[in-house]
């Protein structure tokens, strides 16, 4: 029996090895992505830790997953080439395509334009930095933080929880507004309404009361007064929390002053 495993071996190996030598080095492609990937996150943490305190700024972070991605895609694709170069066909149809550069070109261009568009926006947002992770943004009637902004596509987290994925292309041609570029404080604003026949100056005496909170009458119908309370959250993470406990702060004084029933 062992005499017979060589021939089958070396026949098998004769016959697959092209596939065998592919897979092994597209395999080895993503591992070193990984790899490559794990190396720079702990190089970016250790940067962070001696220098920012443990944590990346917005504008690192931002970069930095730029990066890592870029050396993915590119290791990655690098692989695939290789992996496709031990296949004899394949090597002689694409030595004849290459020959014809404009018919490469051509075909290339139309097949691949919006995610070529796409990477080349998401290179450019990493760079400009017009929007960052953690930023409260709005675009197109959607707002929402800043989870993710990838080679192709921008992940934003909208306050119900939703995930609004957004092509690069798109944010880098139409117009974002970015709360929380130059402030990472978050104004937040929440409403209460009052009898039309109530107190309004002692409904803004006791609301005002309230540290950090400034309070002033925003609309007013026959059947109410619509007071708007403004406080600043510090990060955009906390604007929701900051809501619901003014809202309650907030009922409790104007109880306290007689404003609202109890």
């Amino acid at each position: 029996m062992p005499a017979l495993d060589l021939p089958i071996a070396s026949d098998f190996w004769d016959h697959n090895h092209q596939w065998i030598t592919a897979l092994i080095t597209f395999g080895t492609a993503v591992a070193l992505s990984r790899l490559v990937d794990r190396m720079v996150t702990r190089r970016g943490r250790n940067l962070a830790s001696a220098v920012a305190g443990g944590e990346l700024s917005p504008v690192a972070d931002t970069r930095l997953r730029l990066v890592r991605r870029l050396i993915g895609a590119l290791i990655v694709f690098i692989g695939l080439l290789l992996a496709l170069n031990q296949f004899s066909d394949i090597k002689r149809v694409a030595t004849g395509v290459l020959a014809s550069s404009a018919v490469l070109g051509i075909v290339v261009g139309f097949a691949a334009r919006q995610t070529f568009a796409n990477a080349i926006a998401g290179t450019l947002l990493a760079i400009a930095q017009p929007i960052r992770i953690g930023d409260l943004v709005t675009f197109e009637g959607e707002t929402g933080t800043v989870e993710d902004v990838r080679l192709t596509y921008t992940y934003v987290r909208a306050g119900d929880g939703r995930r609004v994925i957004i092509p690069n292309e798109r944010l880098a041609q139409s117009t974002i507004v970015n709360h929380t570029i130059f402030d990472p404080r978050v104004r937040v604003e929440v409403s209460l309404w009052v009898p039309a026949d109530a107190d309004v100056g002692a409904a803004l005496d006791a609301l005002s009361a309230e540290p950090g909170v400034e309070a002033s009458v925003a609309d007013m119908e026959k059947d109410g007064i619509r007071i708007a309370v403004v406080a600043w959250a510090p990060s955009a993470a906390e604007r929701d929390s900051l809501a619901a406990g003014l809202r309650a702060k907030c009922i409790e004084r104007l109880r306290e002053a007689s404003i609202l029933g109890s």
